[in-house]
C-alpha cells in the first residue's frame, strides 16, 4: 500500500506527542511527508521514543501545556516555527474517575487545566502563525464531551468544553481561513481506558463495567488508536477543506 503525503512540506506542532493518540498522531504526520514536527508533553522520556520514531524532522519540547509561563517558553523558542499549518491537541487526562459529587477541587481544576486550559494555550499561541499559513486546528475531545456521563462527569464537562471552545475559535477565524475541528473518540483501546476499567481494583468490578462499555456499541468492540488517528489526519487534511466547526465522533456508532 503506497502511503498518502497529504502533509509533504508542513510545519506542524503536536501537543501530547509523548505517548497515546498525540504520539500516533505525530508519527503519522511524519510518514504523510510534514517537514517539521514540534512535540510537545510533560514526559521528556515520551518525547524521546517519539522522537526516535519519527527522525530528524521531529523537534522536542518538554513543558506543562497548562501552565501559561511554561507555554509561552516553549511557544518563544526558535524551533517553534513562525509559519505554521497544523495544531493537534493531544494532551489530556482523564482524572481520577470521581464522580461530580465526590470530585475535589483540586482534581475537579486540574482535569480542567490539562484538558481545557492547555488546548485554549495551545491554540492561543498558535493563531498568529497558523494566520500566516491559513492553517487548521485539530483539538481531541471526546463522546464523553458530546453527551452525559454516568461515570466520569467532570472529564465530560471539561472536554464538552473543548468542543465549545473549537467551535467558537472555528466561526471567529473562518474569515482568515483558518479551521478548527475536534475529534470525538469514543471508547478506544488505550491506557486511558484501562485505567478507567482498573479504577476499582476487583477484576470483577472491571470485567462488568468492561462488558457494560461494550453492550453500548453497535460495532460490538472497543476502537483502535489507528482509527482516532485516522480521523484527526483527515480533519487536518486538504481533504477536509470546507470543514469546520465540527465535532466528530469516532465511537462505533455509540452515539448514533
Amino acid at each position: 500500500m503506497i502511503m498518502q503525503k497529504r502533509f509533504e512540506g508542513m510545519a506542524v506542532v503536536v501537543t501530547g506527542a509523548g505517548s497515546g493518540l498525540g504520539r500516533d498522531a505525530a508519527i503519522r504526520l511524519a510518514q504523510e511527508g510534514a517537514r517539521q514536527l514540534v512535540l510537545m508533553d510533560l514526559s521528556a522520556h515520551g518525547l524521546r521514543e517519539t522522537a526516535e520514531c519519527i527522525g530528524p524532522a521531529a523537534c522536542t519540547i518538554v513543558c506543562d501545556t497548562s501552565s501559561p509561563e511554561q507555554m509561552a517558553d516553549a511557544w518563544g523558542r526558535r524551533e517553534v516555527p513562525a509559519e505554521l499549518d497544523v495544531l493537534m491537541t493531544a494532551a489530556g487526562t482523564i482524572g481520577d474517575g470521581s464522580s461530580i459529587e465526590h470530585c475535589s477541587v483540586a482534581e475537579w481544576d486540574r482535569i480542567f487545566d490539562v484538558n481545557v486550559r492547555g488546548t485554549f494555550l495551545a491554540i492561543q499561541h498558535a493563531l498568529p502563525r497558523l494566520r500566516r499559513k491559513k492553517g487548521c486546528i485539530v483539538t481531541f475531545g471526546s463522546t464523553a464531551g458530546l453527551a452525559g456521563s454516568t461515570a466520569l462527569g467532570p472529564y465530560s464537562a471539561s472536554k464538552g468544553a473543548v468542543v465549545m471552545l473549537t467551535r467558537s475559535v472555528a466561526v471567529v477565524h473562518a474569515a482568515e481561513g483558518i479551521r478548527a475541528n475536534c475529534v470525538c473518540p469514543g471508547s478506544i483501546e488505550t491506557p486511558m481506558l484501562d485505567a478507567v476499567f482498573d479504577a476499582s481494583g476487583d477484576p470483577q468490578a472491571r470485567q462488568a463495567r468492561e462488558s457494560l462499555y461494550l453492550q453500548r456499541i453497535p460495532f460490538g468492540r472497543f476502537g483502535r488508536a489507528a482509527e482516532i488517528t485516522e480521523a484527526a489526519l483527515f480533519l487536518a487534511s486538504p481533504g477536509a477543506s470546507y470543514l469546520t466547526g465540527v465535532a466528530l465522533p469516532v465511537d462505533g456508532g455509540r452515539l448514533a
